[in-house]
């Protein structure tokens, strides 16, 4: 359970310095990806970006297994 934990921390700590990259890459730009403005600042909601990189982590589990 620590593990899990670890794990998702560090995701998350390295996370926002991939973004850049990933958007890059294209994505943040597939259809179910919502992007909208609020008080000056551009907020992304990455729904179809998370379930792309969620297919591919689980092809890429599945293969290593």
């Amino acid at each position: 359970m620590i593990r899990w934990v670890v794990v998702i921390f560090l995701a998350l700590a390295v996370f926002p310095f991939l973004i850049p990259v990933l958007q890059k890459l294209g994505f943040w730009r597939v259809p179910g990806d919502v992007r909208f403005k609020l008080f000056g600042q551009i907020f992304c909601l990455p729904f179809g970006s998370t379930v792309l990189l969620s297919a591919l982590v689980f092809l890429v589990a599945k293969l290593l297994q």
